[in-house]
């Protein structure tokens, strides 16, 4: 690599190869942490129920990554853009592996999960003892020892591993995105980009998939008899090897980083030895030199500059950036879009399991096998309208603000699509089988089971042959059972003939009853909706990140994109996960019980209570989101009706002012002194 880098200099076919090579690497970087990433939310509803805490505390877990981003991102972005910048993402990248490793480390070290249940039949596995839910000691259940319940508290382990993926992942957008910026041609930016993203999106399409999967293996395997375990993977107690998956992860990030210490810190501009003209491209830091031999002998003096010199710019370099009218008003407007996104993507799975009373492990299939997909066409779609047809600024603008207002309809179509709540006695429908919505546990007491001294707190579920959920055994009333594990049958339950919708017998399995066939059909036609939805969101992905990078100066170009996804990703990274599940976590109707009391996770909710907060929210933001897209189309609209007057007067004779505004056809600053070098695309 040493070679190449020599040769790099003189040679064109090698420069080709190296900023190849580049684009490959940093594609694959953007795979591996896209890949972790989506793998993390995939396991949201596992770590919530191995470690027994809300919704809301998982947002904060969630969202612990946008604060390591926090900590370092403006820094390594300003600071990152002056030093060697591809050794620092492979740097980057083991620290995000080092990361997953940490994720995964809580399982080791705690014991055995201990799911929650009403009485003591997942041990009498070999048992030929009858059990008597009804007449069973529920009170002995909590003499279980607290000391291993205090494991749960290795939770901190999750966030600490999140936040070293956060700090980890920071130099790989703004510095690699500047890096391919700087020494490409400008007209095969948004391709690349388009190619990295689509690159990127198989990430979360693999992380989803691998998320399915391991959510249907017990959290334990290898280490229990499965044979004991009493629930399935549909069980809302259920807890999959979601450990797994981070060792994966973190094993392909750290292969990742390899390539970034053999790539030279920088790269004769991509065709520069055949292009000896200029035309409406983008102005290069490299084509500026031409034209601004000021900033050009400021920039040999810059190889020079002492870090004192550095931080002494970066507060005016700051204020530079945000005098841009454009940039500041999209980062606004990504702000709010990103509130939506990640609030969406965090608990879109549980959405599909609670409304449409699909699995954990299906719902994240399902968005790893048709959203995904979907998204990927779209960017790559957006990065071919946009090179196919050279559009320019306000081009990329208008499809990006399309693609927006479509998504919108999609989704404000999907609010009307919705499954009845669960039938469950006591929560959603009374014993009689009428609805009945109630948030008070006293609720699940009836006349049929008040004699069985039934355990208020604990949720373990069976299904009546008349299609009604009970709470557990007891409180349906259940006298006998026979069987073991899974396959046990509860028998004589006398709630059961107190139902209106009368049973052919009296018995109960273990698990929740199924939804209603029509419940299939809705969510069959929600997919679709969602799929179609994030093909049009998709779309304006690439227009949009051109635009953004269109809108800087060359030399706050690193900075830029650093101070955006520090401000996104402060604003729009850490917030949602916790206000949105903080919302979600009051529409529950029945907690769980930690080992040694307490509040645990979640068991079930209100099915329409969260369909109208989660997408109630997301509607919202999304709508904001499109209003503040119509105004920054207004602003770049008038940008350029203005710009265009003075390339006409250029053109009658002042001609020597391109040097001073720059010979694109869009300029952002107002300012002869501030001037944006920048173009059409």
């Amino acid at each position: 690599m040493r070679v190449c880098v020599c040769v790099c200099v003189c040679v064109h076919a090698c420069v080709r190869v190296c900023l190849q090579l580049f684009l490959v690497s940093l594609a694959f970087v953007y795979f591996a942490k896209a890949f972790c990433g989506a793998y993390l939310k995939s396991s949201i509803t596992q770590i919530e129920r191995r470690f027994d805490i809300p919704s809301s505390l998982i947002g904060v877990i969630d969202g612990s990554f946008e604060m390591g981003n926090l900590l370092v991102i403006a820094f390594v972005s300003y600071f990152g853009a002056k030093l060697h910048r591809p050794r620092l993402i492979g740097i980057g990248c083991l620290i995000m592996a080092i990361g997953s490793f940490l994720i995964a480390m809580p399982h080791f070290f705690q014991g055995p999960y201990k799911y929650e249940t009403s009485m003591s039949h997942n041990t009498q596995v070999n048992s030929t003892e009858t059990i008597l839910p009804c007449l069973a000691n529920h009170t002995s259940l909590l003499s279980v020892s607290c000391e291993e319940a205090a494991g749960s508290s290795m939770w901190v382990y999750v966030f600490l591993g999140n936040v070293l993926r956060g700090i980890g992942e920071t130099p790989i957008m703004p510095l690699g995105v500047s890096y391919l910026d700087d020494f490409s041609k400008q007209e095969n930016t948004p391709f690349y980009l388009a190619c990295i993203h689509t690159v990127g999106i198989l990430g979360p399409m693999v992380g989803f998939m691998m998320g399915s999967y391991l959510a249907k293996i017990y959290v334990d395997i290898g280490f229990v008899n499965l044979e004991s375990i009493t629930i399935t993977y549909k069980d809302s107690r259920w807890v999959g090897a979601w450990w797994l998956g981070f060792i994966v992860s973190g094993t392909v990030i750290l292969l990742s980083s390899i390539p970034f210490f053999f790539l030279p810190k920088s790269l004769p501009k991509q065709g520069e030895e055949d292009s000896n003209h200029t035309n409406t491209e983008l102005a290069t830091v490299t084509e500026q030199e031409h034209f601004l031999p000021d900033e050009a002998h400021g920039d040999e003096k810059e190889k020079l500059v002492t870090f004192q010199e550095m931080v002494k710019d970066f507060i005016p370099s700051i204020k530079r950036l945000f005098k841009n009218s454009i940039y500041s008003m999209m980062i606004l407007t990504n702000l709010v879009s990103v509130n939506s996104f990640i609030g969406m993507i965090t608990f879109k799975p549980k959405f599909m399991e609670q409304t449409f009373g699909q699995s954990a492990s299906k719902a994240i299939f399902l968005i790893g096998i048709m959203n995904l997909p979907a998204v990927a066409l779209g960017i790559i779609t957006g990065g071919f309208v946009l090179k196919r047809f050279k559009l320019s600024i306000v081009g990329a603008a208008r499809v990006a603000m399309a693609a927006s207002i479509g998504s919108f309809c999609m989704l404000g179509i999907q609010n009307f699509l919705h499954c009845d709540n669960a039938e469950v006695a006591g929560l959603t429908v009374s014993y009689k089988g009428y609805p009945e919505l109630s948030y008070n546990q006293q609720s699940l007491l009836s006349e049929c089971n008040m004699g069985c001294s039934c355990s208020l707190k604990h949720w373990d579920p069976v299904c009546a042959y008349n299609g009604m959920t009970y709470a557990s055994p007891c409180l349906a009333g259940c006298q006998t059972s026979s069987g073991t594990g899974r396959t046990m049958v509860f028998h004589n339950c006398t709630c059961i003939s107190d139902s209106v919708m009368k049973a052919t017998n009296m018995s109960a399995v273990l698990g929740q009853c199924p939804r209603k066939g029509e419940c299939d059909s809705k969510f069959k036609i929600y997919m679709a909706l969602s799929v179609v939805g994030s093909f049009m969101s998709a779309c304006g992905g690439t227009p949009g990140y051109i635009v953004l990078l269109r809108s800087i100066q060359p030399d706050l170009k690193s900075l830029a994109l650093g101070m955006q996804t520090l401000i996104v990703r402060t604003l729009g990274g850490i917030p949602p996960p916790i206000y949105f599940g903080a919302l979600i976590d009051l529409t529950c109707l029945k907690w769980g019980t930690k080992q040694c009391g307490g509040r645990g996770a979640c068991r079930i909710y209100d099915a329409n209570a969260f369909r109208i907060t989660f997408l109630g929210l997301i509607t919202g933001l999304y709508f904001l989101t499109n209003i503040l897209g119509g105004i920054l189309y207004v602003i770049i609209v008038k940008r350029q009706k203005k710009l265009s007057l003075r390339n006409q007067e250029n053109e009658n004779g002042l001609e020597g002012n391109e040097v001073s505004n720059g010979h694109a056809s869009i300029n952002i600053a107002k300012n002869s002194e501030d001037t944006s070098k920048e173009s059409t695309i």
